[in-house]
């Protein structure tokens, strides 16, 4: 940089009235010689070395050219790459616009999409839209997302969607990676948010872990809890008595056979009547999606063990507690 690119325009007294002019306070001239380091973040007197300001921000380019006369030039261009999508997808695309009003574009827009778009790259693109739609209802984790979007990517690609409803693939998928990524949700949840019919989800959900080979783990009480009792503006001291009930009440024999979701309800329906702060079965019902039948029957196991299961750990964490607030089915 020559001095004289160093150097600003002299400014009119009317630009003077309305700018802000930084001048150097040991050299005191008027047209100041400042010279911007980008190296050190600096802005510095070149006369007398003074500086006058730090963390200045870089306005250059951020990139970097390494590349020969000949070589390709790696500037700033395009969207980013699409990992869930195969190809270089550096496609060309017709703008529907500028054409004053002939609608020569749009129409040479269409057809190039038809000639040159995949369908499979767009039967994926249409897929993924509904995934994170879905997902993002539901304010499910972008990890979530990633996960059934990737499970979705081996369906198409082995070709495992033939003779399946494509509601279900997308439900299925979800639902595996719910588990996957230690975030259950249950055959309700998932029935509620893609509005398709539990046996399905269900069939999919089998056919696709026997065919991918998925490892989808095994849902507990207690990945299930936590979310429950959020949902029914329960204490966390509730929650933590749960989760206290639900340890014990696997041990027991009388109990084997139910599942854990079955579990997890009859012992929020427990510890919320135990502390005084009770909720009754319809609302329980309503969150988990067990059948209010199938709580109380549940709540009436671990009642009639109720001795074994209400131990000082538990009774001690709360003052509120008394066995005498237990409902008595």
């Amino acid at each position: 940089m020559s001095q004289m690119d160093k150097r600003p325009h002299v400014m009119s007294g009317t630009d003077e009235r309305y700018s802000v002019k930084l001048i150097c306070r040991n050299c005191r001239d008027p047209i100041p010689n400042i010279i911007e380091d980008f190296a050190s973040g600096d802005l510095v007197c070149g006369d007398c070395g003074l500086v006058l300001g730090d963390r200045i921000i870089d306005t250059r380019s951020e990139w970097r050219t390494f590349a020969n006369d000949e070589g390709d030039d790696p500037s700033r261009v395009g969207n980013a790459a699409n990992p869930f999508l195969d190809g270089a997808q550096l496609d060309t695309v017709i703008a529907r616009g500028g054409d004053k009003g002939s609608g020569l574009a749009k129409d040479l827009n269409r057809t190039h999409g038809r000639t040159t778009a995949q369908r499979h790259e767009r039967n994926l693109v249409q897929a993924y839209k509904e995934i994170s739609a879905l997902c993002d209802a539901y304010d499910i984790p972008k990890t979530i997302v990633d996960i059934a979007k990737q499970l979705y990517k081996k369906v198409e690609d082995e070709q495992l969607q033939r003779g399946k409803s494509n509601d279900a693939i997308i439900a299925a998928c979800i639902f595996l990676a719910c588990r996957q990524d230690n975030a259950p949700r249950t055959f309700k949840e998932i029935c509620a948010l893609t509005k398709v019919d539990r046996k399905d989800i269900g069939r999919t959900f089998k056919f696709l872990k026997s065919k991918l080979g998925a490892n989808t783990g095994t849902t507990s009480s207690n990945d299930l809890i936590a979310r429950f009792c959020s949902n029914l503006n329960l204490s966390q001291e509730t929650w933590r008595i749960t989760k206290l009930l639900t340890e014990k009440a696997k041990e027991m024999e009388h109990i084997s056979g139910k599942s854990p979701l079955s579990i997890a309800s009859a012992c929020i329906y427990m510890a919320s009547h135990l502390i005084g702060d009770g909720r009754d079965a319809k609302a329980i019902s309503d969150i988990a999606g067990v059948g209010e039948a199938t709580i109380k029957s549940t709540y009436k196991i671990i009642y009639a063990n109720r001795k074994e299961l209400l131990t000082p750990a538990i009774m001690d964490r709360n003052p509120k507690a008394s066995e005498s607030n237990l409902i008595v089915p």
